[in-house]
């Protein structure tokens, strides 16, 4: 299919991918042009789970096997090997793993050039952090200007995926509270959004700030954990928070979950999705409708 719609080339993470899509193109009679996806093996100083950039990782190609597939590309008669792809992690608030990076790219380049191997593009992948807490990412202004030098010794058209510095913080979850539950250990406020909906802090054990829909002057005495209705004991918004006394009924609002938010969200515990509203201004727009118990046994078969 992505022969077929003419994309502008594959990331290729293995040899293997990459033979598939040679014999593929092959019987298809096409010429498809395909980035090679390297492994720096660098630490972008991000949580285990999002770190894609080290040699023990599943991501990628270290600089010596590609290489050698670049010196032998003629056997691949259906590919064209254009560009080089790297994507180092997410959630990344320094520069210094960028730069890293770049400057193995740079002398890698620099080598195939010598070969006579030319790279026209760059993919430099994104990664780049946004305030969940008390982060104090970068600018896409000092990033810029972090990496611009790197950039410009490629002589390549230069290819980045910002998508959480643009979506994260677009997004809120909206959650309705059905109880709150006071034990003589701890008090629970329990709302109507799950894991299902937003698995990162359940996850990663990220934090997402919570607040409520209208201000409230006054607070619970201790703190609280914000927890959803799915029956496991990971399934929690926040912990140890020191919150408004929210009562039911009342809406929470979960920041930060336009990224790795309903892209993530699932089923679990038959759980119909929530809707989507886009929100432009003083109005507002339902972009994806709420689903229903139909909708969950709408693709079985007796």
């Amino acid at each position: 299919r992505a022969i077929l719609t003419g994309i502008l080339f594959f990331n290729v993470e293995s040899l293997p991918e990459l033979m598939l899509i040679n014999n593929v193109a092959g019987k298809m009679k096409k010429k498809v042009r395909i980035a090679i996806r390297l492994n720096p093996d660098v630490t972008a100083g991000t949580h285990s789970y999002i770190t894609t950039s080290k040699k023990e990782n599943k991501f990628g190609l270290d600089f010596k096997t590609a290489k050698k597939i670049l010196e032998k590309r003629g056997d691949f008669p259906n590919l064209s090997i254009e560009g080089l792809h790297v994507h180092i992690g997410s959630q990344i608030t320094k520069a210094r793993p960028y730069r890293q990076v770049l400057s193995k790219i740079v002398k890698f380049i620099k080598i195939l050039r010598k070969e006579d191997i030319r790279i026209n593009y760059l993919n430099i992948g994104g990664g780049l952090g946004i305030v969940y807490l008390k982060e104090k990412p970068q600018t896409a202004a000092s990033f810029a200007k972090n990496i611009s030098s790197f950039l410009r010794q490629t002589n390549a058209k230069i290819i980045l995926e910002p998508g959480r510095f643009i979506a994260g913080n677009s997004g809120v979850l909206v959650a309705k509270v059905l109880y709150v539950k006071e034990t003589p250990s701890k008090i629970f406020v329990i709302i109507d959004a799950g894991m299902n909906d937003l698995v990162r802090p359940s996850l990663y054990g990220a934090y997402h700030n919570i607040v409520p829909q209208v201000k409230i002057s006054s607070k619970f005495s201790k703190p609280i954990d914000i927890v959803g209705p799915i029956c496991e004991s990971g399934d929690f918004m926040a912990k140890g928070r020191f919150f408004p006394r929210v009562k039911e009924g009342d809406l929470l609002v979960v920041l930060g979950a336009g990224a790795y938010g309903f892209s993530m969200s699932s089923n679990y515990n038959s759980r119909p999705r929530a809707a989507e509203v886009l929100v432009k201004k003083n109005k507002f727009y339902l972009i994806r409708k709420r689903e229903t118990y139909a909708d969950l046994v709408s693709k079985e078969i007796f």
